[in-house]
């Protein structure tokens, strides 16, 4: 054995898997190379990038080239949904491509609902909704385009903040454009070429301030020039895919008035976690809602129904956590309703990276503001009473 271990050592330059063989004459082991499995390479650099897509300017989506759901279920929903679709093609359809797409939602709307086909696996949804639109559009002898139906039949529309992306809003249009017709785009403090890339990439409503208004005032401008029942919220620096948006529409068609981005999967352990997600955790759990854990609305994508926006004003939602605090506050319906990680897509910039920078220190005085605006309505304790002491005795309040 220790001679068989010395050989080891002896070739140290030896690549590839090393072979024992059965002893020959002399009780030596003899130890050959093996070639290196260069295909077990290859599989494992296809494994790290999957789920990873680049668009031609460079952007990362979020969504796996197949959806592994579809493949799970043999193609059976998708081809229930071309079924579907050709059973509901209008013998006259309309002429214009806005009262058409509404045509199209609300007769998937209608199956989705007698079919029970929203909510997870999601993976089933869109395979059958991708085979709707293409069998509604056979039906009519036309070509389907990329649509991505969405389970109400309420209006939706999408709000876009942006500034300095020109290399990423084209993307960022282009799936919101799978949704809604109805999409918004607030560019501010651009110096690049976002603006003209936003009003060549789409029929979108591109307003342009000189000035930097941040994200969140941003959103807020595009709340007050909306006029749909359900309003939906993403970054112009972030191609998130359209099938990881529906989600948050279903979550306020099921009864949600703040439909929040539950990111805690991809949060590391408490001790790893940053300043603002430790106030995001606190927030909720003064307010009763630990279930929540880091969801906020200082987080994309989000969505908030009409009834949201009339209650919390446009005011309060340029600052997201003293929103979502009166929300709580008012009663209204707030959970998570999707899943996507934007924390690795975030983009890097020299105002969010580093400790202590300028983008963290704001979001933890909104916070603070949010837990001043909370104490006022509640109290000092919040939620939490003092059932134990008698402050009365010595001079206190009771």
């Amino acid at each position: 054995m220790r001679q068989q271990q010395a050989m080891l050592f002896e070739k140290p330059a030896v690549r590839g898997r090393l072979v024992r063989q059965p002893p020959v004459e002399n009780g030596k082991a003899v130890i050959t190379a093996a070639p290196a499995r260069k295909k077990r390479a290859a599989a494992v650099k296809r494994v790290r990038k999957r789920g990873r897509k680049r668009t031609a300017s460079g952007p990362r989506l979020f969504l796996p080239r197949k959806p592994p759901a579809s493949r799970a279920y043999g193609g059976a929903a998708y081809q229930l949904g071309l079924q579907l679709g050709r059973e509901d093609t209008p013998p006259a359809p309309p002429e214009g491509e806005s009262e058409l797409r509404g045509l199209l939602n609300r007769r998937w709307t209608a199956r989705v609902k007698e079919r029970g086909l929203a909510g997870y696996p999601w993976g089933r949804y869109h395979a059958a909704a991708a085979g709707y639109v293409r069998g509604f559009f056979a039906g009519m002898g036309r070509p389907a385009p990329d649509w991505v139906p969405l389970p109400t039949e309420r209006s939706v529309a999408v709000i876009v903040t942006a500034k300095n992306e020109e290399r990423t809003i084209a993307a960022v249009l282009k799936e919101a454009g799978r949704l809604t017709d109805e999409t918004y785009v607030i560019v501010n403090g651009s110096i690049d070429g976002t603006f003209r890339q936003a009003r060549a990439a789409s029929r979108a409503i591109v307003l342009s301030y000189p000035q930097a208004l941040g994200h969140d005032v941003g959103r807020a401008i595009g709340a007050k020039l909306a006029r749909a029942d359900i309003l939906l919220f993403t970054d112009g620096d972030m191609p998130i895919p359209a099938e990881q948006l529906v989600p948050f529409v279903h979550g306020i068609e099921q009864g949600l008035d703040v439909a929040l981005n539950n990111i805690h999967p991809y949060l590391g352990s408490f001790g790893r976690q940053d300043s603002v997600t430790i106030m995001k955790q606190f927030l909720n759990m003064a307010l009763g809602r630990p279930d929540l854990k880091a969801g906020s609305l200082t987080a994309v994508p989000h969505a908030l129904s009409r009834r949201a926006v009339e209650t919390l004003g446009l005011e309060l939602l340029a600052v997201p956590p003293k929103a979502q605090a009166l929300a709580l506050l008012q009663k209204l319906r707030v959970g998570h309703a999707g899943r996507v990680n934007v924390i690795r897509g975030n983009k890097r910039r020299k105002l969010n990276s580093g400790r202590r920078n300028p983008v963290a220190s704001m979001i933890v005085g909104d916070h603070l503001e949010a837990l001043k605006l909370a104490t006022d309505r509640l109290g000092e304790r919040l939620i939490y009473p003092d059932m134990l002491r008698k402050r009365r005795y010595i001079g206190g309040d009771a």
